[in-house]
């Protein structure tokens, strides 16, 4: 079971007030706890979102929208992917994830699909050899 643990951004990191060495001593404690236990699959930040756009669907057409974005809360400023035998080890080892704003906050922990949660056909098995090959 994968599951993604998402940091939501601040006005600090949406501003590109990179984080203190406290909080990145933490976090590599933390990162390398997980990659110990065969648990870290991919973690990193990510830039302010005025680096970044949007693509907006309307009907047949698509609308590039250029960061930054208001919205502080829906935004994300990273995440780590882990992988472990259930929801309970992720609960365990979220529970253990450093404040990433030393202060109040949140972070917000998703399952990912796997290839077996979807009914069979051409286009999983398309997916499945993709899989297959980034494996090698």
């Amino acid at each position: 079971m994968r599951f993604m643990i998402i940091v939501k951004a601040s006005r600090d990191s949406e501003a590109g007030v990179m984080p203190g060495e406290d909080l990145l001593a933490a976090m590599a404690s933390y990162h390398e706890e997980l990659q110990k236990a065969g648990a870290l699959l991919d973690g990193s930040g990510l830039q302010p979102s005025s680096k970044g756009w949007r693509i907006r669907y309307s009907g047949g057409k698509r609308a590039v929208i250029d960061g930054p974005f208001a919205e502080t809360k829906e935004l994300i400023a990273g995440y780590t992917i882990i992988q472990v035998k259930s929801r309970e080890e992720a609960l365990e080892w979220t529970k253990r994830f450093p404040n990433p704003h030393m202060e109040d906050g949140e972070i917000e922990v998703r399952q990912l699909f796997e290839l077996e949660d979807f009914e069979p056909s051409e286009s999983l098995e398309r997916f499945r050899e993709m899989e297959m090959i980034s494996k090698k």
